[in-house]
C-alpha cells in the first residue's frame, strides 16, 4: 500500500526527511483502506519507518488486532533534491547546480539506483510472505519503490515517465505468491474518491485489475 496524503503545504520534496505526517485527509484515506481490508485474512502488517507510512498502517494493524512491524527496506527512495521544491515550472531545471544530477535517467543519477530499490523491496516482500505464509500481509511503502518493484516483477524497464506511474495515494498493489513465486500482480484504489482530482486527472478505472504470470 502507498501511504495517504501528507501535510505538506510548502510543496517540499520531503523524501526521507522526518516530521512529515498524514494530513486530515490522509488519515481518512488510511481509515478507508483499513475498513476495506477488515474482512481480509491479514496476519502481518509492516510499514516503512517514515511517519506517513506508520500512520497509514496503524489503523490496518488495529483492525486485525496485530502489532505493527517496521522494515527499513520499505523506506522512500533516496533523492538529492530532498528538502527542496522540484517540479515542472519551478525553475529547478534551469539551475546549473542541478544539471550534474540529471545526466542519467536510467540509473537514475539524482537518487537511489532503481536496481537497489528492487533488491530491498523484493527482500521486504519475501520476508512478509514468510511471516504471513498461507495468509495475507499488508506492507505500507512509498510510490517510487512500489512502482519500481512492480515494474521489475512485470518485466518492464525500470526507467520510466513518473507521470505514468499507477500508484495513487492509498492504493493497493497486490503480489500473490504460489509457494515462493509471485504468480500475479493486482492493483486497486479503495480510497480513490478521497484523492484530490488533480492527482487522478486522466486516470482510468482500475479496481481489481490483475496480471497473471505463467510458469
Amino acid at each position: 500500500m502507498r501511504h495517504g496524503e501528507v501535510d505538506n503545504p510548502d510543496g517540499i520534496l520531503y523524501g526521507r526527511l522526518p516530521g512529515y505526517h498524514l494530513s486530515e485527509l490522509g488519515r481518512r484515506m488510511a481509515d478507508r483502506v483499513a475498513e476495506h481490508l477488515a474482512s481480509r485474512d491479514v496476519t502481518y502488517v509492516c510499514a516503512s519507518p517514515l511517519e506517513r507510512a506508520q500512520e497509514t498502517a496503524t489503523p490496518i494493524a488495529k483492525a486485525h488486532g496485530l502489532d505493527l512491524d517496521t522494515d527499513e527496506r520499505l523506506i522512500e527512495a533516496d533523492n538529492v533534491f530532498q528538502g527542496k521544491t522540484f517540479g515542472v515550472g519551478d525553475g529547478a531545471l534551469r539551475k546549473p547546480d542541478n544539471w550534474k544530477h540529471l545526466v542519467n535517467p536510467f540509473r537514475p543519477s539524482w537518487g537511489e539506483p532503481y536496481v537497489d530499490q528492487v533488491v530491498r523491496m523484493t527482500g521486504a516482500l519475501n520476508s512478509a510472505k514468510d511471516a504471513a505464509r498461507g495468509h495475507e500481509a499488508v506492507l505500507v511503502s512509498h510510490q517510487l519503490p512500489i512502482w519500481i518493484v512492480r515494474s521489475y516483477v512485470e518485466r518492464r524497464r525500470l526507467w520510466h515517465d513518473p507521470r505514468k506511474r499507477q500508484c495513487t495515494l492509498a492504493s493497493l498493489t497486490t503480489f500473490t505468491y504460489l509457494g515462493d513465486k509471485i504468480v500475479s500482480v493486482g492493483y486497486s484504489e479503495p480510497a480513490i474518491d478521497l484523492v484530490p482530482a488533480h492527482l487522478r486527472a486522466g486516470a482510468k478505472p482500475v479496481q481489481g485489475k490483475s496480471k497473471a504470470f505463467g510458469a
